[in-house]
Parts: structure tokens; C-alpha cells; sequence
């Protein structure tokens, strides 16, 4: 699979690893240039490489967002139309400015963000430490894997992005819509950053 990674923090840049170690194509780009990444790009193994940020968006099959929700004009929005995007991010008011409507909860930040990108947009990777997420992978029946909750409302696109989590060690656990199911993993939540096996993590998503 092709995917785009708009980016290059932790949660970005361990995604990169683990996609393309596994051979996937990885097309990386943060907001200060591909040359800025030269040094990441060449310590990944795997099919990746270092672009501008349209790039990643027009080469990925799957585009996965990984900026701060306060720089979401930034993206090269039209790129991400209609495609399979991965928020991995949250709403902090303190460092995104606040927002009546999320300050509120009227609406949530990946329903924002979807608006905006007119994606299948599903929210993943939101609510895991960037070191458990690189750190904690397991084969699949490991007692010791870790689940990821994820939310979104296109099935299809849902399916691809717990694919890929199954992928790198993890299991999927669908927490529902992305409005209501969302808020469930955001942060601020009871679920955020904990660290729970697929049946645990399932059984909180139930109770929450």
C-alpha cells in the first residue's frame, strides 16, 4: 500500500517505521521541507522517502495527519479529498487556540478535520504513547499485545486502518462513530493513554 504521512513528529515518524518496515511505500513530509528529513528518512528501512507535504497527500492511498490540530489550514487539503486519512492528533485549546465548539463539545476535532479534508477519515493512534506505540507491538495472540481504539464513520475506510494496526502489532478495537465514539479515546478521556488488551480496552469502550 502507498501511504502518505504528513507529519514527522513522534507519533509520525514511528508510524513511518513500522509502515515501511513491514514494505509498505511511505512518502514522509513535515512543514519545513524534505531535506529536513534526510537524516530520518535514511535511518528507516523500508520503501520510504522524504516529501512536501502535497506530495504525501497525492501519493498515499492512505494519508495518515499527524500535525497539531491548530495547523490544520496548513494541509494541502484538496490532496486529501476523498481518501482513507488517519488523525492521529488532539485538541489542547492551550496550544491550538480555543474554539467555542469544541471548547463546548458540540462537535469534536476529527469531525473538524473531516469536514475540512473531505475524507474517510478515521481517528487511530490519538490516544497511545509514542514510545508504547514503538516500543509495544506483539505477534498476533501474544498475551501481552495492546489494542488501539480507533473511530470513523466510512466502514470501508475503518476496515483498512485496523488492518494496518493489526499490521504492526496491535489489535483494533472500533469504538464507534467518529463523533460519539471519538470522544471516547480524545484526550481528556478515561481512555486516553491507558495501555489494555483488546478485550479490556472493548469492555471500558462498552461502560464509558
Amino acid at each position: 500500500m502507498r501511504i502518505g504521512i504528513i507529519g514527522a513528529g513522534r507519533i509520525g515518524s514511528t508510524l513511518a517505521r513500522h509502515f515501511a518496515g513491514i514494505g509498505h511505500e511511505v512518502a514522509l513530509a513535515n512543514s519545513r521541507g524534505p531535506e529536513t528529513l534526510a537524516e530520518l528518512v535514511a535511518g528507516i528501512d523500508g520503501p520510504i522517502r522524504a516529501v512536501t507535504a502535497e506530495e504525501a497527500g497525492r501519493f498515499g492511498q492512505v494519508v495518515v495527519v499527524s500535525v497539531p490540530y491548530g495547523h490544520l489550514r496548513d494541509l494541502p487539503l484538496s490532496e486529501l479529498r476523498d481518501k482513507v486519512v488517519i488523525d492521529t492528533g488532539n485538541y489542547y485549546p492551550e496550544r491550538d487556540g480555543h474554539e467555542p465548539d469544541l471548547d463546548d463539545d458540540s462537535t469534536t476535532s476529527s469531525e473538524k478535520v473531516r469536514a475540512a479534508t473531505d475524507s474517510n477519515l478515521v481517528k487511530a493512534f490519538n490516544s497511545i504513547y509514542w514510545e508504547t506505540l514503538r516500543d509495544r507491538g506483539r505477534p498476533k495472540g501474544d498475551p501481552a499485545r495492546l489494542a488501539i481504539a480507533i473511530s470513523g464513520d466510512d466502514e470501508e475506510a475503518v476496515a483498512v486502518v485496523a488492518g494496518l494496526i493489526r499490521d504492526i502489532g496491535f489489535d483494533p478495537v472500533n469504538a464507534g462513530h467518529l463523533g460519539g465514539g471519538g470522544r471516547k479515546h480524545q484526550a481528556g478521556s478515561p481512555l486516553y493513554g491507558v495501555e489494555l488488551s483488546a478485550g479490556e480496552l472493548d469492555a471500558r469502550l462498552h461502560s464509558a
